[in-house]
């Protein structure tokens, strides 16, 4: 099997070539013997693969479908927080964002270490 790399839409073209001579040989085969139109017996008989698609990856791909569905910013909590800032009710705990920055910065060296 040789595999090509498509640069421009990153697309990977599998070509065998035990199947490329055997559609050139069946080059006037009607749409019946399309994979689609045919029974999971006709389709190994044809050369083609049945992919399982483990249930992990089912659930990965739906959580990243979901991730891209939400929305980036809670216009819900900016006006909250604006809404404070305004009323001069916000307050910034300025030596808890000190800590928390420390913390974090700690966190990420021991990560690298």
């Amino acid at each position: 099997m040789k595999i090509t790399h498509n640069k421009v839409g990153q697309n990977l073209n599998l070509v065998d070539g035990a199947k490329t001579e055997r559609a050139k040989g069946n080059a006037t085969s009607s749409p019946a013997t399309t994979p689609s139109a045919v029974g999971a017996d006709a389709l190994s008989q044809l050369g083609a693969s049945k992919v399982d698609v483990s249930t992990k990856a089912q659930e990965a791909k739906r959580i990243k479908e979901l991730a891209k569905a939400a929305p980036d910013v809670d216009m819900e909590k900016v006006a909250k927080f604006r809404q404070l800032i305004d009323e001069g009710k916000y307050k910034v705990d300025a030596k808890a964002v000190a800590e928390r920055l420390v913390d974090d910065e700690l966190s990420l060296q021991d990560l690298k270490n």
